[in-house]
């Protein structure tokens, strides 16, 4: 883990969190229509519970003797999901474009999209897979983090977070990966 990234993410995170606290407008309304917008929902989805088990079982079957990299993938990328559910839950952050945008509510173990826009889960998890992938196969390096980025980039294209959430999701997602490939003798 490059402990220069992680802190690059943060200070622009905590940049952001500041311009945002203070009003200024960050958020974009842009319309994403027909395919554009089929193709970006495909995209914003890697990482996430389905991409992420896919992902596992392509490893399984190019690999079936070598049970341990699927299982670390899916147990990194989960213990992503979990954590930011719980910062999430504590946080209560009000998403873009809902009443009290922006605010911080405290905790509620009440599920409610609109409050828990901090920090994006998909962006966490995303990451959380790029690293996991990139560690077990660097030679598509590239294709991993490209797919992890743009689909970061997307939560805050398609309106569902702030910018500091997105950057936030990143740094945890990094951190995450490197932590649990390491855990799992990968790093």
């Amino acid at each position: 883990m490059n402990e220069w990234v992680l802190v690059s993410l943060l200070v622009l995170a905590a940049s952001f969190m500041i311009l945002e606290m203070r009003g200024v407008n960050v958020v974009l309304e842009l319309k994403f229509k027909g395919d554009i917008k089929r193709e970006s929902q495909w995209l914003a989805q890697f990482g996430q519970a389905v991409a992420t088990v896919s992902a596992s079982a392509l490893i399984y079957a190019f690999e079936p003797n070598d049970w341990k990299k699927p299982l670390a993938v899916c147990a990194t990328v989960l213990s992503a999901s979990l954590s930011v559910y719980i910062i999430k839950r504590l946080t209560g952050r009000v998403r873009p474009r809902r009443e009290n945008a922006g605010k911080f509510l405290g905790p509620s173990w009440t599920h409610a999209n609109w409050r828990e826009s901090f920090p994006s889960s998909h962006s966490a998890c995303a990451i959380a897979l790029s690293v996991s992938l990139s560690i077990l196969y660097p030679q598509a390096m590239t294709v991993f983090w490209s797919l992890g980025i743009i689909t970061a980039l997307l939560r805050y294209l398609m309106d569902a977070h702030w910018p500091s959430d997105v950057l936030c999701g990143i740094a945890w997602g990094y951190f995450v990966g490197h932590v649990g490939m390491k855990l799992w003798g990968f790093e």
